[in-house]
């Protein structure tokens, strides 16, 4: 029985990974039972049994991708010192793993992620754990920027960025430091007399 309900368990985490893939490149839209399955590689009665409605995969599938951002943003403010550059651990606490295409495809499913109250509630849920690690990363630093306000600047640099066709990183990064100003100076206590 525990290794039938392993082999389920992976069925139903490789049915959630492909409509989360499909999710992501093309919107709710994107994703239905048949096409999950064909990029899961199981049989389409597979997404059906574990899925018997399509919003509860889509709700699914948006939770991976907000829980896996979230988890990407905790990781990246776990390794940032008080030595670190503010800015550039911020926008890489927000943007994606990968290059360009996958900031675009990610910000594509982020601005139309509105249109599916499923999606839009996934999002929703996670964006506490998002802005925790930037203030995490912003409190490292000594700084008393809002993390609610360094993610939207870093999101709006992106959208920015892509629309006008600047290098997305090096955009945010610029926006990102006029909001933030300077780094704090650290001294070191001065030595006992």
């Amino acid at each position: 029985m525990p290794a039938r309900r392993a082999r389920g368990d992976a069925r139903s985490a490789a049915v959630v990974r492909a409509a989360a893939d499909l999710l992501l490149l093309g919107g709710p839209g994107a994703v239905s039972h048949r096409a999950v399955a064909a990029r899961a590689g199981v049989p389409l009665a597979a997404t059906t049994y574990y899925f018997d409605r399509l919003d509860d995969l889509v709700r699914q599938a948006a939770e991976l991708l907000a829980r896996e951002q979230a988890e990407h943003a905790e990781r990246v403010a776990e390794l940032t010192g008080p030595d670190d550059d503010v800015v550039a651990a911020v926008v890489d606490a927000v943007l994606p793993n990968g290059g360009e295409i996958a900031v675009r495809a990610v910000y594509e499913h982020l601005v139309s992620a509105g249109r599916a109250p499923a999606v839009a509630g996934a999002y929703a849920e996670s964006r506490a754990r998002l802005d925790a690690a930037v203030g995490q990363v912003l409190r490292a630093a000594g700084s008393p920027v809002p993390p609610a306000l360094a993610v939207a600047v870093v999101d709006g640099a992106v959208v920015a960025a892509l629309s006008e066709g600047h290098p997305v990183r090096d955009h945010a990064c610029a926006l990102l430091a006029g909001v933030l100003g300077p780094a704090p100076v650290v001294r070191a206590p001065a030595p006992a007399a």
